[in-house]
């Protein structure tokens, strides 16, 4: 790979050879933040892309009461999913803000793997921080840990048949076509997409979040969100020819 001036490898194009990804994330919001501008250019190309939610974002406005906020943002999600040509929109039903990695979130994940079958797998970033490579930055969510790391992990499961066989009981065959796991806000990526023809349907995927948003900045929400994104994809362009990009850490399988 070549050297960057900042002595940062330059980021390798995502695999392109796949027809079928599914995106694992904790919350309403995580795919919009992190992704969506990639999953537009894919589900362009003709893809199929499906989105699995660990939790209904339940807990994540504090003036809204969680039984009337979790209806509020799944509707909120199936919106934005649907700008960038997404369609099929599950939630676990975990809850909120208390996601625990463990047996059964791993079931689930798998459960999901074997029933949609992709090739590609994308999650949110599973470490300890959202900091540089040489650590510090801001702490993570226990969800977002949880649910990351519990998709590296069902990645193997949902190809073991030894592994949870009450799934086989449920129909669900092994799966060992996963090739590869994408990990989308990961301080050391080393693959990317390039942003540019889905920046503006992400712009518009994620101002669905309208109720999230609006509790989250006093800025205009057009121009926060534009700002974020913009400015996070730009941020990965000095690693990726220049051009606009959205960045993953890819595991193959």
């Amino acid at each position: 790979m070549t050297e960057q001036p900042d002595q940062q490898p330059a980021l390798q194009p995502m695999p392109t050879d796949w027809t079928r990804a599914l995106a694992v994330v904790a919350h309403p919001d995580d795919l919009e933040y992190g992704c969506a501008a990639a999953i537009a250019d894919w589900t362009d190309g003709g893809r199929e892309v499906v989105y699995l939610l660990a939790t209904r974002g339940e807990a994540g406005i504090d003036s809204i009461a969680p039984d009337a906020c979790g209806p509020l943002r799944e509707a909120e999600q199936r919106a934005s999913a649907a700008v960038v040509g997404v369609s099929e929109v599950e939630f676990l039903d975990h809850h909120d803000g208390v996601v625990e990695y463990g047996l059964g979130l791993r079931r689930d994940i798998a459960a999901a793997i074997r029933r949609h079958r992709p090739e590609l797998i994308v999650t949110l970033n599973h470490r300890d921080t959202w900091g540089g490579a040489q650590g510090g930055g801001y702490w993570n969510t226990p969800d977002h840990k949880a649910v990351g790391r519990a998709v590296l992990d069902a990645a193997g499961d949902a190809g073991n048949r030894w592994i949870f066989p009450e799934l086989i009981e449920q129909g669900l065959q092994p799966w060992n076509g996963v090739r590869w796991v994408a990990v989308a806000g990961s301080s050391t990526p080393t693959h990317a997409a390039d942003a540019g023809p889905g920046l503006e349907r992400s712009v518009k995927s994620l101002l669905e979040h309208k109720a999230y948003i609006e509790v989250l900045t006093d800025q205009d929400p057009e121009e926060y969100v534009r700002t974020f994104l913009t400015g996070n994809a730009e941020q990965a362009a000095a690693r990726f020819g220049g051009r606009p990009a959205v960045p993953f850490e890819v595991f193959p399988r």
